[in-house]
């Protein structure tokens, strides 16, 4: 075997839907809440045991209520690692006058960004761009949300659903712009969101197919991540991995996070808990 081949070219590890709030358990969805902060900082001790480019959180940091994030935030600093936040649906499950303040709360430099490891371009999008849950009642982007889904509601599509949420044609195209530059610097790209894309789901993004047509157009897209879904899938379509992580807020007794190594020619996904290990040759 090649040292290549034997030595990834860098590790990154992966966790998605903590979900901590101070609330009772949700029984009939085998969601414990109050237990995320034990099972986050036995995640974070586990990850600053390796060598880590960076650590990613794929969303649903909290499951409600602003103060959550008092709570929540201040295990992250003892990670020694850098650390990349996306959103999802319930860290925007907090008062309207707080909503604006959510992307600024929790450290992003921008609801949607992208950056650069070893040749790779991590691109994060905002999967709440088009959503009924980001933006206050009588806002002109809440309203152009609530038509789009009382359109897929009444076309029956699958995915139109309350806790979904779209990325936009304007995203659509700065994603676009962004897979172009990747391509002209000779970089592969790892997508990653809040929302699934691939295989089709009721749990996936509102724009999913639009999504999955564009990144299926370039060839350098080799894998997309998502939370979301706490039962975790995978699919595999135009040569991209789409990978689901399971949700760490789920049972009263296992966690589920992930260190992913990067190879020139696989993704080699260490599970810990409930979350699979998987070798995802590229």
């Amino acid at each position: 075997m090649s040292q290549s081949s034997a030595s990834p070219l860098f590790r990154f590890g992966v966790v998605a839907d903590p979900q901590y709030a101070a609330l009772p358990p949700d029984l009939s969805l085998n969601r414990y809440p109050a237990l995320s902060l034990d099972k986050l900082a036995g995640a974070i001790a586990e990850f600053n045991r390796h060598d880590l480019a960076f650590v990613v959180t794929l969303g649903d940091i909290i499951d409600g209520l602003w103060e959550s994030f008092d709570g929540i935030l201040p295990v992250y600093d003892g990670l020694r690692h850098r650390h990349h936040i996306l959103l999802g649906n319930h860290d925007f499950a907090v008062p309207p006058e707080r909503l604006g303040s959510v992307v600024s709360r929790v450290g992003m430099p921008a609801a949607r960004y992208d950056f650069v490891e070893a040749g790779h371009r991590f691109i994060l999008l905002d999967g709440n761009a088009v959503s009924l849950h980001a933006y206050p009642p009588g806002d002109p982007r809440r309203q152009a949300a609530e038509a789009m889904f009382a359109k897929m509601r009444a076309a029956g599509a699958e995915n139109a659903e309350p806790w979904n949420a779209g990325i936009g044609e304007e995203q659509l195209d700065w994603l676009s712009g962004r897979l172009d530059a990747a391509g002209q610097a000779g970089e592969r790209v790892i997508v990653m969101n809040h929302y699934p894309a691939y295989p089709p789901g009721n749990h996936n993004g509102w724009d999913s197919e639009t999504l999955v047509a564009l990144l299926s157009r370039h060839d350098h897209v080799v894998a997309y991540m998502n939370g979301h879904d706490h039962a975790g899938n995978y699919g595999l379509a135009g040569g991209t991995h789409y990978l689901n992580f399971k949700g760490m807020v789920d049972t009263p007794d296992t966690s589920a996070y992930a260190i992913v190594s990067v190879h020139a020619d696989r993704l080699e996904v260490a599970g810990f808990g409930r979350e699979e290990s998987r070798s995802l040759a590229l």
